[in-house]
């Protein structure tokens, strides 16, 4: 029953009774077609451009300030290489170990865990004591030249798991050491191939290798002395950038 053929029909029931002219009025109101309906389905307030106060709608800052969605697996095995996988790898090292040396107070670069125990003992590599954290630092830094050097077929420095021939001693020279290390030890990953992976490595640190298995013991050894370097700082009061909420970013220069 369409909306024409109806009208005749109520206008004449208007005339006939005044009683009538509350049916007709409704059956107008049910007939009056799309403009009702659009009409009610305007929202109840005014637009935001037409609003007096100009107030803002509240914002969810959790999606705005959501960080950037990592690739799938499926889409990072379409750009990967050996060397890719490794340097992700090594990236979250860098940053663990780098940012724990840079929260550590000046002051306490000379803390030894268990001071004064241990010293007696003869151990294959390494201090018969608790390194300090200084020594810390120094150790990984020193071993990442060393690993560097050997994946570049060039001799590496000596003593590394003592003290290492660098002159560095405080604390800014020790993050010079340190991230100047980071970026050789990348640069010599960066170089490692399906077609090299397996040739052979010489040397004092971790070989005889090949160039995949010292790549392997490279992303360890960080991950090794970080486990050791924020038990110092948790001892200290100081909780490891890497475990915050928000870590800081790393410093480029010290």
């Amino acid at each position: 029953m369409n909306e024409v053929p109806m009208r005749p029909k109520f206008l004449l029931a208007a005339y006939l009774s005044l009683s009538a002219l509350p049916v007709a009025v409704l059956v107008v109101c049910s007939f009056a077609g799309p403009s009702a309906k659009a009409q009610s389905s305007q929202p109840p307030f005014p637009a935001q451009s037409q609003r007096p106060d100009q107030t803002k709608p509240l914002e969810d800052k959790t999606v705005t300030a959501a960080p950037q969605q990592q690739p799938t697996a499926a889409e990072m095995s379409k750009k990967e290489t050996v060397a890719s996988a490794f340097l992700r790898g090594l990236q979250y090292q860098e940053y663990e170990v780098r940012s724990a040396a840079e929260a550590m107070p000046e002051e306490k670069y000379g803390y030894r865990p268990a001071e004064g125990k241990f010293k007696n003992e003869k151990p294959q590599f390494g201090p018969a004591e608790v390194r300090t954290f200084a020594e810390q630092v120094k150790h990984v830094a020193c071993s990442n030249f060393g690993f560097a050097a050997e994946l570049n077929g060039q001799k590496p420095p000596e003593g590394c798991d003592k003290d290492g021939p660098s002159p560095a001693k405080t604390k800014k020279e020790l993050l010079i050491y340190l991230r100047d290390s980071f970026a050789a030890i990348r640069k010599s990953l960066g170089a490692t191939d399906s077609k090299n992976m397996f040739d052979p490595i010489e040397g004092p640190y971790a070989g005889p290798n090949t160039r995949l298995g010292l790549a392997t013991v490279v992303i360890w050894h960080a991950a090794d002395h970080y486990g050791q370097m924020l038990l110092y700082l948790r001892e200290n009061g100081i909780v490891p950038p890497a475990s915050r909420p928000n870590p800081p970013e790393l410093k480029d220069t010290y």
